[in-house]
C-alpha cells in the first residue's frame, strides 16, 4: 500500500531542528541544509503540518528560512514568566514574534507548553488571551500540550480546547484507556499525539538502550519477541499502531536527518490490528522523559 495514503496524518516535529534532542539522537541538531531537504521531501510526500515551539531553540527561525507555503504550523507558548504584569500583551507579543520568525501570517494552532498555569489565579485571563488570538486571526486553534490524561481531568471541566497534544505510543496508551481520546472527539477537540517512538527508546535494540532503562527489561523482551513474531521493524510497529488508532488527527514525528525521514515514509504504509496487552505500561518514570534524569 502506498505510504502517501497515510502521510497526510503525519505532522513533522521540529524540535531537532533547533536543539540536539532525544535519547537516541547521536547526530545532534539537524543542519539548516538538511532541514530544507527534509521539508522538501515532506511536502512532496503530502505532509501539511509542522509542529514547533518557542522553547525549541532556533527551530522557528530555521523553519522561517524556508518556504512554508502549503504547511500549517502549530507552535507552543512557554511558561508565563514570573512578574509578567500584562499577560495578554505578553501572549500576543510572543505569537507575533513566532509568526515573524516563521514567515507566516497565521498559525494553525497555539498550545500552552505549561497548561497547569490555566489553573492559577490568572488562568481565565490567560485563556481569554488565547481566544483573542483566534479573534485577531493569529491562530486558527488554541489548546494545550499535556503529559498525560490526568491534566485533562483538571483542565477540561473549566476550559474548552480546539486542539490537545499528548504522548501516545505502543507502551503509553493512557489517552485511549482513560477514555480521553473518545471524550475529546465527542467534544469537538482535535488530538495530535507525540512521543510515538518514546524519544527513540522504542527503536533501540537491547545493546543500544541505556542501562538505566533495565528495570523495564520485561517490556523490552516482550516488545522484541512480538516484533520478531510479526516480522516487523520497531519503526513499522510504532507508526502503524498509532495510524490504526481512532480519533487521532495528526501524529507528530521528529526526525534526525533525511534518511530517517525517508524510513518513516516507507514504514507508514498500513496500520496494525492487534497489539499485545502485555506491552502496556503506566509507570510515569518510563513514560515521561522529564523523569529520566531520576533514573
Amino acid at each position: 500500500m502506498n505510504a502517501s495514503l497515510y502521510m497526510d496524518r503525519i505532522a513533522l516535529g521540529t524540535v531537532q531542528f533547533g536543539l540536539p534532542y532525544g535519547v537516541a539522537n547521536a547526530g545532534g541538531q539537524v543542519s539548516a541544509d538538511e532541514v530544507s531537504r527534509i521539508l522538501h521531501s515532506a511536502r512532496i510526500a503530502g505532509v501539511t503540518t509542522l509542529d514547533t515551539a518557542i522553547a525549541y531553540g532556533s527551530s522557528e527561525a530555521v523553519l522561517g528560512q524556508n518556504d512554508l507555503s502549503g504547511f500549517s504550523v502549530t507552535t507552543k507558548l512557554p511558561e508565563i514568566p514570573e512578574g509578567c504584569f500584562d499577560l495578554p500583551q505578553w501572549v500576543h507579543a510572543r505569537i507575533h514574534e513566532s509568526c515573524t520568525r516563521l514567515g507566516v501570517r497565521t498559525l494553525d494552532g497555539v498550545l500552552l507548553h505549561r497548561p497547569a498555569q490555566l489553573l492559577d489565579e490568572r488562568g481565565q485571563v490567560l485563556y481569554k488571551a488565547l481566544t483573542s488570538l483566534k479573534e485577531q486571526g493569529l491562530a486558527q486553534r488554541i489548546g494545550v500540550s499535556v503529559y498525560g490524561p490526568e491534566e485533562l481531568d483538571a483542565l477540561c471541566p473549566q476550559y474548552h480546547f480546539d486542539l490537545v497534544q499528548a504522548p501516545f505510543n505502543v507502551l503509553d496508551r493512557r489517552m485511549q484507556t482513560s477514555g480521553w481520546l473518545t471524550r475529546l472527539k465527542q467534544s469537538g477537540t482535535d488530538v495530535h499525539v507525540r512521543s510515538v517512538f518514546l524519544q527513540g527508546l522504542l527503536l533501540m535494540n537491547r545493546h543500544q538502550r541505556p542501562a538505566k532503562f533495565s528495570p523495564w527489561t520485561y517490556l523490552w523482551d516482550t516488545w522484541q519477541q512480538w516484533l520478531e513474531e510479526e516480522n516487523l521493524t520497531p519503526l513499522q510497529a510504532c507508526l502503524r499502531f498509532v495510524l490504526g488508532t481512532a480519533h487521532i488527527e495528526k501524529i507528530v514525528v521528529g526526525v534526525d536527518n533525511l534518511a530517517h525521514w525517508q524510513q518513516i515514509q516507507q514504514a507508514a504504509t498500513s496500520h496494525l490490528t492487534v497489539l499485545p496487552d502485555t506491552l502496556s505500561c503506566e509507570d510515569p518514570l518510563l513514560l515521561n522523559p522529564g523523569h529520566w534524569n531520576k533514573l
